[in-house]
Formats: C-alpha cells, structure tokens, sequence
C-alpha cells in the first residue's frame, strides 16, 4: 500500500480504487497499465501475467505470476478490486491450434468474468474486436463473437466492450502478420472516410486511453464501443 501522503489529504484516500489487468504483456495492457500508474485514482494495480512485466518495481503494481487455468488462486485479489481490464489475445500462429486460440480468447477471459461476478467488481473491460459475431465464417471473429455473447448472458453490473480494427503500436513480441497489415494500412487510412472511417487502424495507447476513460464513470449495464468511437476519444484523450 502506497501512504496517502504521495496523493494529498488524508480524506481522498478512501476515494482511491484498485484494479485487476489481464494481458499487461500485450500492446493495449501495457498501455492500460501506464495510465493507471499515471492517473493517482489507484491505489494497487493488480496483474494477473505469466511472466514479469516491465512494471514489477513500481509501488502500485502487484504481480501475480501464474497460469490462466490457476485463477482460483488468487481469489482474494478479486475480492477487492473495482475494475478488471481484460485485454488477452493471441494469434493463430501464436496459438498453433484452434483449441489453443479458444483457451486465451475465450475460456479466460470467460474465467475472469465469474471470478468478477462472483465478487462483486463494479466493471469488467474487455478488448474484443471490429466484426466480433458468433455467426461469423471467419473463426477469428466467431470466437470474439461467442465471447461477447457469453459475457453478456452474466449480468455482470458493468460490461465495456471495446472493439478496435487493427492495432498500431511496438509490441513486445513480433507479429509479422500484423506489423505488415499496419504497413499496407497507412497510406489507405487517407480514403477511409465516412462509413469507412472505423477500419482505420488504431493506437493500442488510445484503446488504453478509452478504456481507462470509461473505467472513470457510473455507467451499468453493458456498453459496446465500435472502432471509429474508440479512435475518436483517444484523439480527444491524446490530443
């Protein structure tokens, strides 16, 4: 626990909140993570990671270095924190199986969800993706779309879901596909106007930006947050 004195007058301690990431590895928790650190409204910052973060030396920060299938224990970290920040995913290349590819973009974040229901946490944040629908014939976007779905048949008190296009930004590890989308993506983001406009791609540090924005109001019940919404107020956000 950091002593109050580093925020200010005794009274605004109570006021501080506590926050559960999921994902701090990846390119938007990594960024999630600095605006928690930045913001002074948290007073721990809980992460749930299989390998040390950047961020392990920082007062605020806990780290609890386990697998996803362990998250039964680390109960007592649910049972305090206000906000969980879901932002798993992987790759098929990454995952090498479907079974695998299911087991981080869905059983987990699925497990996160009942551990923050079961505990009563004010809000669940979650990075889904642009075209997630359980319908779909695309896998990618099946998966994310019967997350979603199975997300929302919780009632968890306050769902944000946040579905960004492609995702811009250094990352930790190399996702070739990915990095030469960001290439190709770039001198055509200039035609991609009106309807258009939400496959641009997107700063992983303005879904952050959104997603810790949104974890700052009193909003129930269960919200989606298209793209071209995202891309916006991370430009007012980031401005």
């Amino acid at each position: 626990m950091v002593h109050w004195k580093q925020y200010g007058e005794k009274e605004e301690v109570d006021k501080l909140k506590k926050a559960l990431v999921a994902g701090a590895t990846g390119l938007v928790g990594r960024h999630v993570v600095k605006e928690l650190i930045n913001s002074k409204k948290y007073d721990e910052i809980h992460l749930v990671t299989r390998r040390r973060t950047p961020f392990y030396k920082h007062p605020l920060v806990q780290e609890h270095l386990i697998s996803f299938d362990e998250l039964d224990q680390i109960d007592e970290v649910f049972e305090k924190v206000n906000d969980v920040f879901v932002t798993l995913g992987t790759t098929m290349k990454q995952a090498k199986s479907h079974q695998a590819f299911i087991k981080v973009d869905y059983t987990y974040p699925i497990k996160l969800a009942e551990m923050a229901k079961k505990y009563h946490t004010d809000r669940f944040l979650l990075v889904s993706a642009m075209g997630a629908d359980r319908e779909s014939r695309f896998f990618y976007n099946r998966v994310k779309g019967t997350l979603e779905e199975g997300l929302m048949t919780m009632k968890l008190p306050a769902l944000h879901i946040f579905r960004p296009s492609l995702l811009i930004g250094e990352r930790y590890e190399f996702r070739a596909g990915e990095k030469s989308a960001e290439w190709l993506s770039k001198p055509l983001s200039f035609f991609l106007i009106g309807s258009l406009k939400k496959f641009k791609p997107v700063k992983g540090s303005h879904v952050a930006a959104s997603m810790y924005e949104v974890a700052q109001q009193d909003s129930p019940g269960t919200h989606i947050y298209e793209s071209d919404q995202i891309r916006h107020l991370g430009h007012v956000l980031k401005a």
